[in-house]
């Protein structure tokens, strides 16, 4: 798709710039790392998950959007073989995809295996909008390989994907960011959307607060199947955020990506 990267890089930043200025104005919580230590370490990641996407470019080209347009030309996946108003199709699709990012998610914390990799992300001391890019390469290979697969499966629109890839970036860094938000406007929003102290609880050290709030998008998914927590038990000020065990060497970007391959 013509200037797609373009389109999603440039919201990405937009949204970045944004969300980071807004968080600096009006936190939610004290932070407990130098932001300037961390954001190194949550950048590095970004720059090796790139790296991993470019790699998986070359040697499988038809990534997400790439599988889109491939699917399409062979007639391949469900609503190629409907004849349903384009709306209706990229609606679905959308929604689809939103919740089968809630089940891969709530699915690496059930894994032994792939939590190992997605504790990479849980072992932020602080939350904020750079803890959203914040992943391991392996985890976000995997994701990639289990969305192409769904995309040849759906067979949506390439727009539907790209706007899908859009929502989900932006409303990650939305709700990963420590942004206080009006509780009356967190209290509507979070009928629809994943907010900050939504998403927070799932950042709990505690067992039963981090296996909950899955969302990264719609909070509908969470509310319909049980796992969703309104509140930390120890309040949004005295809350622990990340690993039990944990102390400052997450902040690290070499020990972070060793973390998986750990004892702990």
């Amino acid at each position: 798709m013509e200037n797609e990267t373009i389109l999603r890089f440039g919201v990405f930043l937009g949204l970045f710039a944004v969300l980071a200025l807004a968080e600096t104005l009006a936190p939610r919580r004290p932070r407990a790392i130098p932001r300037r230590r961390r954001w190194v370490t949550n950048w590095g990641f970004t720059l090796l998950n790139t790296v991993t996407l470019r790699l998986m470019a070359v040697a499988l080209p038809l990534l997400a959007v790439g599988a889109a347009l491939d699917a399409q030309a062979g007639g391949w996946g469900l609503f190629n073989r409907l004849d349903w108003p384009a709306w209706v199709e990229i609606t679905l699709a959308v929604l689809i995809l939103d919740f089968a990012i809630w089940a891969q998610h709530l699915i690496t914390h059930k894994v032994p295996l792939l939590w190992r990799l997605h504790r990479v992300h849980h072992a932020d001391r602080d939350m904020d909008v750079t803890t959203a890019i914040r992943f391991h390469p392996v985890e976000i290979a995997l994701s990639m390989g289990l969305k192409i697969g769904l995309v040849y499966a759906l067979g949506p629109a390439a727009t539907a994907v790209v706007l899908f890839e859009i929502i989900l970036n932006g409303t990650a860094m939305f709700n990963h960011s420590n942004l206080r938000l009006p509780l009356p406007v967190d209290r509507v929003l979070r009928l629809l959307l994943v907010t900050p102290d939504m998403h927070r609880v799932h950042h709990s050290v505690h067992r039963a607060e981090h296996d909950s709030n899955y969302g990264f998008s719609l909070s509908l998914w969470d509310r319909l199947m049980g796992t969703y927590v309104a509140q930390p038990a120890d309040g949004h000020d005295d809350m622990a955020v990340g690993l039990r065990w944990q102390d400052d060497r997450p902040a690290r970007l070499g020990w972070s990506l060793a973390l998986p391959f750990r004892r702990r």
